[in-house]
């Protein structure tokens, strides 16, 4: 094998990482690819079985917390390029156990940042720590405006505050030492492989078992949502062809109220179970809205589109479609990945109710 880069992903197991090393292990053979995931309860390997033995992957089970571990790999693999997803990212856990979302999203990721800086110190050019983040680091929006890569960042919740705080170690590390780094933010991602503590999976269970569908408040909350393979083809042209110490906003330009999607979620089961129209409507159920709700996220990626030609699916009930086909399929995967802990996690979330 004739590896002309070795690039590493963090969290290659879990839901958007996956999908990410998936698409470089097929498109770049030249690359060696290393995964390397704690394998936490939304870590993976089954979403991997299809390139797992490809000549050009890798997988590394570490954890980032562990200083020495990400040094140690460092040292094995001599990488190119990071691109890191490693992240604890729902934010419910984040209110009920902040801590670990202050160890691996900040401390993980200046682990990384020390470990690239060693390696890199003496011979930057061709080296690239692409960070992936959120567009919760912005705060909340009122009724107008999008969030532009020049939107001062306002955290509303330990995740989210977790997330902006390791975006800032990266850009100081771009500043301060020179390591060559990107950032990019994101919108709500969905599609296929994602762990069901997020809505549209959840939901998609729930009412495929005939279980009530949580939805906060009042269900007026809006989010744009983006397909993950969109987001995918996003990190892949960033990665090639972006700019160092640039950020890239990636959204779906797909405004929903979460009621709103629910109800578009519940027509198209009702569908694809050949239910009587109406019935999986009747499964809502409103609960007690979470602490610190952000009542809207809307991203602006004309930076990114216009510059590297990126663009998302254009029609939100298409890429929801085939999301509600892959878990309607895929039903051992969503019978694997509901252990004992999720079912703890979502009594405690959602019973009391």
């Amino acid at each position: 094998m004739n590896t002309i880069r070795t690039i590493l992903i963090t969290g290659g197991a879990g839901f958007i990482g996956s999908h990410v090393v998936r698409r470089f292990v097929g498109r770049y053979p030249e690359y060696l690819i290393v995964n390397a995931d704690k394998l936490t309860y939304a870590g993976n390997l089954e979403n991997l079985t299809d390139i797992e033995k490809k000549n050009n992957y890798r997988f590394e089970k570490i954890d980032i917390v562990e200083k020495q571990s990400v040094l140690d790999l460092f040292e094995k693999y001599n990488f190119d390029g990071i691109i890191h997803l490693a992240a604890e990212s729902h934010v419910d856990r984040s209110i009920t156990g902040p801590d670990e979302f202050v160890f691996t999203n900040i401390v993980g990721t200046v682990n990384l940042l020390n470990a690239a800086l060693k390696k890199w110190k003496d011979a930057f050019r061709g080296k690239l720590f692409y960070h992936i983040s959120t567009d919760e680091v912005y705060g909340s929006l009122g009724k107008d405006g999008l969030f532009t890569e020049k939107t001062a960042y306002d955290p509303k919740s330990p995740y989210s505050a977790s997330k902006a705080s390791s975006d800032h170690m990266v850009r100081a590390y771009n500043h301060t030492f020179g390591v060559p780094a990107i950032i990019s933010n994101c919108s709500n991602n969905y599609g296929p492989n994602q762990f069901p503590e997020k809505l549209i999976p959840l939901a998609i269970n729930n009412i495929k078992n005939n279980k009530p569908i949580p939805v906060y408040g009042k269900g007026e909350n809006i989010r744009d949502w983006l397909y993950v393979e969109d987001h995918v083809a996003a990190i892949d042209l960033i990665f090639h062809k972006g700019k160092t110490g640039e950020t890239y906003n990636i959204g779906g330009n797909n405004e929903w109220k979460n009621l709103d999607l629910i109800l578009l979620l519940c027509r198209i089961m009702d569908k694809k179970l050949n239910r009587e129209e109406g019935t999986s409507e009747k499964l809502i159920t409103y609960v007690k809205d979470r602490p610190g709700h952000d009542m809207r996220y809307a991203i602006d990626s004309s930076k990114l589109q216009k510059e590297l030609g990126w663009s998302p699916i254009p029609d939100f009930a298409d890429g929801l479609e085939k999301t509600v086909e892959w878990y309607l399929i895929n039903t051992r995967w969503l019978e694997r990945v509901l252990s004992g802990d999720y079912n703890k996690y979502y009594d405690l979330m959602y019973s009391h109710r």
